[in-house]
């Protein structure tokens, strides 16, 4: 009877250690996500990118580059399962999410002129500094420190959104190092971002 009494917290304490053990970040797939928005956010105010090659051009290269790779490749894809199918996944598609990507958008167009200028960059937490505010017109200032207070403010919010979305508060500053990284991979030619504790131009 004693044993069974154990047995029950012991069981309960397995299971719990088990959820635990699978609650993890998705690096990966938040990157991904990252990437979507940033890209999104900052189209209004990026130079045209040639369009991607179809699946039917990129096979018709392979075969032409090697054949037997071909045979392998296809081979292999009969064999080993879809990986995207087993990885985890970043929810950016709700209506709080939506809300706030979009008023970033609406907002790029004001701040372009100012990341071009160096008057502002991204900085090493996900946000947006004021770099030099010399570079800004006179007039322009209290109009830029709003608009970065307005675009952090959004960025905050986003950030945390995208953890609750998922079900995961805990994660906002996982999400925040994520988008802070792919801000700076996606910085614009002309655009200033924070790195190694300096200022770099693009």
């Amino acid at each position: 009877m004693m044993k069974k009494i154990l047995g029950y917290p012991l069981m309960a304490l397995a299971l719990t250690a088990c959820v635990t053990i699978n609650i993890y970040f998705p690096a990966a797939a938040a990157e991904e996500a990252a990437r979507t928005i940033v890209r999104d956010v900052l189209k209004g105010d990026r130079p045209e990118q040639p369009a991607p090659a179809t699946q039917g051009d990129k096979q018709s290269q392979m075969m032409q580059a090697n054949p037997m790779l071909v045979a392998v490749g296809l081979m292999l894809e009969r064999l080993v399962p879809a990986a995207h199918a087993a990885q985890a996944d970043i929810n950016i598609n709700t209506p709080g999410i939506s809300a706030i990507r979009a008023s970033m958008q609406r907002r790029q167009s004001s701040l372009a002129p100012f990341y071009q200028s160096g008057a502002i960059g991204f900085d090493a937490t996900g946000s947006v500094s004021i770099r030099d505010l010399n570079a800004a017109p006179l007039a322009d200032r209290n109009r830029l420190k709003k608009l970065v207070a307005d675009e952090n403010a959004d960025r905050a919010k986003l950030y945390s959104e995208i953890a609750r979305a998922n079900g995961h508060p805990e994660w906002a500053a996982d999400v925040r190092a994520t988008f802070a990284k792919v801000w700076v991979q996606e910085a614009l030619p002309g655009y200033w971002y924070e790195a190694g504790g300096g200022w770099k131009k693009r």
